[in-house]
């Protein structure tokens, strides 16, 4: 059985090349070869000897998830599905803007947090990805966008990525914190750990795991300024109310080379966007650095959400930024080819044996 070399950060690579008898610059080569240069062939890196060639090729392979759609929006986004087998399918986002070329990155099929307002959730939860699946979404993103050119590092079409897509990160610690090593790695992608970022639900452990091992910029999905709201719309605060959120973050400055948090904040009218909650949410953050990303919430079939008025969302950013935070507002983008996170996915096969039933109603999550 060949193994699939996409499996390996940068130390297990050197290791299963060393139990194979071959030098640690061997799987230097080969990840330069995988990762910059978007090779697949064996014969075609000629550079290893021959016999090691040989050798890949009765052993190993470079097999990233298939292409299985790439669509391309009106406004530049482009969005890939990826086929994981068994009928799943797992969705990275590519959006270019005028100073950076940002992917968005799925780590599981489906999920299994439930956050009420999220068409990923709604599909329930399959399995974690491989390490395979995560950077081969990176892998395929490259080759169709142009980025293993030989000029690429002059001219890169993904500068930043972003682990928000479908799934729950760190609920797949140990597959995504390898795929990290890669993206970080200056023999493969050689981005800064500014350009990359995972976003949590707040899996507390499991970020201070990650401030130990790979400290890149974090993001939390917040969505709520207050643990009655929030443990019906993300209900893992349940498990990690947000005074323990709030430790953790502080605890993740010290040692992030980042100085801030990036606070995901998804509008939902009526539900979370009053000015109580944009001063609740001061006095929630007044102790973490931290910026706000505020994201216009994105329908999908079956919710009982609807997007914030655009003049709610302005008010709801102006009352944190005249308090001096810095706040963002996220560009509705692919709105033509389903290009929220979990759409386009859940029309390839609906995982969730979940009933209609059981998504929250609005009546009850308002606080």
């Amino acid at each position: 059985m060949t193994v699939n070399l996409l499996d390996f950060d940068p130390q297990g690579l050197e290791a299963w090349f060393a139990s194979r008898g071959e030098k640690p610059f061997r799987a230097r080569q080969v990840l330069r070869w995988m990762h910059r240069f978007g090779q697949s062939d064996f014969d075609a890196m000629t550079d290893l000897a021959k016999s090691l060639r040989e050798k890949l090729k009765a052993e190993a392979e470079v097999r990233p998830p298939a292409v299985r759609s790439d669509k391309l929006s009106d406004d530049g986004t482009r969005k890939f599905l990826f086929d994981v087998g068994n009928g799943n399918a797992v969705e990275t986002v590519f959006i270019p803007e005028d100073d950076r070329g940002t992917l968005c990155v799925s780590t599981q099929a489906g999920c299994a947090l439930d956050c009420a307002f999220c068409s990923t959730g709604k599909q329930g939860f399959n399995r974690n990805l491989e390490v395979s699946e995560i950077i081969g979404q990176l892998w395929q993103a490259n080759r169709a966008l142009g980025g293993f050119a030989p000029d690429a590092k002059d001219e890169r079409k993904i500068s930043n990525v972003v682990l928000m897509g479908m799934g729950e990160p760190l609920a797949n610690f140990e597959h995504t914190v390898a795929a990290l090593r890669l993206m970080l790695d200056d023999n493969a992608y050689g981005l800064s750990r500014r350009r990359v970022t995972v976003s949590t639900s707040g899996v507390v452990p499991a970020m201070d795991r990650l401030r130990e091992e790979c400290p890149v910029a974090l993001a939390v999905s917040l969505h709520a300024p207050n643990d009655e709201l929030r443990d019906r719309l993300v209900p893992i605060n349940q498990k990690y109310p947000l005074v323990e959120l709030m430790a953790a973050c502080r605890r993740y400055l010290e040692k992030a080379p980042r100085d801030f948090i990036t606070f995901e904040y998804v509008m939902l009218d009526g539900i979370n966007d009053s000015d109580q909650h944009a001063r609740q949410l001061l006095d929630l953050t007044c102790k973490v650095p931290c910026k706000f990303n505020l994201i216009p919430f994105n329908p999908f079939p079956g919710s009982p959400f609807r997007r914030s008025p655009a003049p709610r969302i302005r008010r709801f950013a102006d009352i944190l930024i005249q308090a001096g935070i810095v706040t963002t507002t996220r560009k509705t983008r692919g709105d033509d080819i389903d290009a929220a996170c979990g759409q386009l996915a859940g029309q390839v096969k609906d995982k969730t044996r979940r009933t209609a039933g059981r998504l929250i109603p609005i009546a009850e999550v308002r606080p």
